[in-house]
C-alpha cells in the first residue's frame, strides 16, 4: 500500500474509531548495567562493555542494580502506580542475533508498578488522562549494523555486525492500557502522552530520555472498531518511534492505513509495522499472532524483589513537582498564555528559561531571547537548544547589560553571536568588538549634528511638525555609529537641536 491508496483522514474519523496502546522503553541513566558491573557509557568501541553475565556465558550469575529499581519505583510513584509488594524477574524466550543470551530478563505478570495514569495536556489547554497499564524493569538488548545496503536495514545488506555494549542496559517499559475516546485527536493525544511522558522522565532525574539517541523509543498500537461498537479491532504495531512527531505521523498514518483495508473488504494484519521517517509511512515488519509464545518462566537466578513500604513512602516524599503541575506554575508566574506555552514547552526551552531568570534575568527577557535568536540559531543549525554554546547565566548577563543600558538589541545579538562563536563570556566579546553602546554626550551630538546638515530637507519637515519624520534621522545616526547609539536618546537630541517637543 502506498501513501495515495490511504483513506483521507477525516472520512476514517467518520467511520471509525481509533484505539490505542503506547509502549515506551525508557533506557536509565545508571553507570551500570541491570545486571552486571559493566558500563553504560555511550561511545565506546564496540563489544568493550561487556563481560560474561550481559553476554549470558553458562555459569555466571547475574545481581539486580540497585539504581535500577529505585529509578522504576520513582517512575511508578510518578505515573500515580501501585507499588508491588513483592514482584520477580522472569525469562522472556526468543531469538533476535543481537540478544546475546536469547532471552531476555524481563518482568511478565508481577510488574513492579501497575494501574496508574498521566494527565497529560493537548494544544487546546484540554487535558485528557491516560491510563497506566504497567510499568515494568527489564534490559536491552544489542544493536545490529547491517553493512552494504542503501538504507542501513537487514533488506539489501551484504552482512550484518553485532555490538553488545548495549545489551543489559536497564530500561523501563511502561504500557498503557487501551486508550479510547480521543477520537479525531488520538494522533495528538499518542503525541502529547510521549511529551509528557518524557519531561516526567527528566523531571525525576532517571534518565536523559533523548529520544534522538534512542534513550526513549515508543511503540504505537492502533486499531480501528465501527464507530458505536465496542468491540476491538485488530491491531498493527509500529516498532521503535523515535521522535514526538513521529509518534504523531504513526498513529495519523495507520489510521489513514486500517480504515483503507477495512473500506476493501479486507482483514487487517496483525504485524509489526517499520515508521520511515521521509514520508511519514509504515511498512511491515513480521507477523505477531496472539498465540506468539514467550514460554515466560520465573529467572531462578535472581531473588524476588520486595520494597520495603517505608522506603517507597520516602521516594514518594521525594519526589520532584511534576512537570504539568510546575508548567501551569510557571505560566501563571509568567503571565503567558497556554499556547505560548506549549511553544516553549516544544522548543525545550523551560528549563533554560527557568534557569536565566534564577541568574538574574527578568522572566520577559529570558523568553525573548531564547524563543528568538537562540531559537532561531537552533533551527538554522540543527542543534538542540540545550546544546548551543550559551549558558543562561551568558543569556541572563546579555540581558543585564541591555537593561543598564550599555548593550541595545541589535548590539545584544552581535554578543550572543560571539559567544555561541566561541569568543568567550559576554563582557569578553563586548569588550574584543567594541560593541557597547555610544552613550557620551559630546558624540551623540556630533553625529545628531552631522545628520541633521546632511538631511536638511528631513529637518525642515519635522520643524514643520512632522515629527515621524525624525526615524529617517534617528537612522542616520545609528548608521554612523554602526548601531552602538541609544536610538532613544538620539531621537531626543535630533528634537531638542530643532526645536520641536516629542
Amino acid at each position: 500500500m502506498t501513501v495515495t491508496d490511504l483513506v483521507p483522514y477525516e472520512d476514517a474519523l467518520a467511520t471509525y474509531d481509533p484505539v490505542m496502546g503506547l509502549e515506551v522503553h525508557v533506557e536509565l541513566g545508571t553507570k551500570t548495567k541491570m545486571f552486571c558491573g559493566c558500563s553504560t557509557e555511550l561511545g565506546a568501541e564496540p563489544n568493550s562493555q561487556t563481560c560474561p553475565t550481559c553476554l549470558g556465558m553458562p555459569g555466571s550469575l547475574p545481581v539486580v542494580n540497585a539504581i535500577g529499581v529505585e529509578s522504576a519505583i520513582k517512575i511508578g510513584l510518578a505515573l500515580n502506580c501501585e507499588i508491588a509488594e513483592w514482584c520477580r524477574f522472569a525469562r522472556k524466550n526468543y531469538f533476535y542475533p543481537d540478544m546475546p543470551k536469547n532471552f531476555q530478563t524481563s518482568q511478565y505478570d508481577e510488574p513492579i508498578a501497575f494501574d496508574g495514569y498521566l494527565d497529560v495536556q493537548l494544544e487546546d489547554g484540554e487535558t485528557f488522562r491516560v491510563q497506566i497499564e504497567r510499568a515494568h524493569m527489564e534490559e536491552d538488548t544489542g544493536k545490529s549494523l547491517h553493512v552494504g545496503g542503501a538504507t542501513g536495514r537487514i533488506h539489501g545488506a551484504s552482512h550484518s555486525l553485532l555490538d553488545y555494549n548495549r545489551a543489559g542496559i536497564p530500561l523501563i517499559e511502561i504500557v498503557t492500557k487501551p486508550i479510547e475516546g480521543a477520537g479525531a485527536r488520538a494522533p495528538e493525544v499518542a503525541k502529547a502522552y510521549v511529551a509528557e511522558l518524557r519531561e516526567l522522565i527528566k523531571a525525576l532525574g532517571v534518565s536523559e530520555a533523548r529520544m534522538e539517541q534512542g534513550q526513549m523509543r515508543c511503540d504505537v498500537n492502533l486499531s480501528l472498531r465501527p464507530n458505536g461498537t465496542e468491540t476491538f479491532g485488530t491491531r498493527s504495531e509500529t516498532k521503535n518511534v523515535n521522535s514526538l512527531r513521529s509518534v504523531e505521523r504513526a498513529a495519523r498514518y495507520e489510521i489513514q492505513r486500517h480504515a483503507a483495508v477495512l473500506n476493501s473488504g479486507a482483514k487487517v494484519v496483525q504485524e509489526t509495522r517499520h515508521f520511515h521517517e521521509e514520508d511519514g509511512s509504515t511498512t511491515a515488519g513480521r507477523i505477531k499472532d496472539n498465540a506468539e509464545d514467550y514460554r515466560y518462566f520465573p529467572e531462578p537466578d535472581l531473588v524476588p524483589v520486595a520494597p520495603a513500604r517505608d522506603w517507597v513512602e520516602e521516594l514518594r516524599k521525594g519526589l520532584p513537582e511534576l512537570p504539568l503541575v510546575r508548567r501551569n506554575r510557571l505560566r501563571e508566574e509568567w503571565g503567558v498564555s497556554e499556547f505560548d506555552m506549549q511553544s516553549i514547552l516544544n522548543a525545550g526551552a523551560v528549563d533554560l528559561i527557568v534557569a536565566t531568570t534564577e541568574a538574574g534575568a527578568l522572566s520577559d527577557q529570558a523568553r525573548k531571547w531564547w524563543m528568538g535568536e537562540l531559537a532561531r540559531h537552533s533551527n538554522e543549525t540543527g542543534v538542540a537548544l540545550d546544546e548551543l554554546a550559551i549558558t543562561p547565566a551568558q543569556v541572563a548577563r546579555v540581558t543585564e547589560l541591555v537593561a543598564s543600558g550599555d548593550l541595545n538589541d541589535k548590539l545584544a545579538r552581535q554578543v550572543i553571536e560571539g559567544v555561541l562563536a566561541g569568543e568567550g563570556d559576554p563582557d569578553v566579546v563586548v569588550e574584543k568588538r567594541g560593541l557597547k553602546v555610544v552613550s557620551d554626550e559630546g558624540a551623540l551630538g556630533a553625529a545628531v549634528d552631522e545628520a541633521i546638515a546632511a538631511n536638511a530637507d528631513v529637518a525642515d519637515k519635522i520643524r514643520g511638525g512632522k515629527v515621524a519624520a525624525a526615524g529617517a534621522l534617528v537612522g542616520a545616526v545609528m548608521k554612523a555609529t554602526r548601531g552602538q547609539a541609544d536610538a532613544a536618546r538620539v531621537r531626543e537630541l535630533i528634537l531638542e537641536k530643532l526645536g520641536v517637543e516629542g
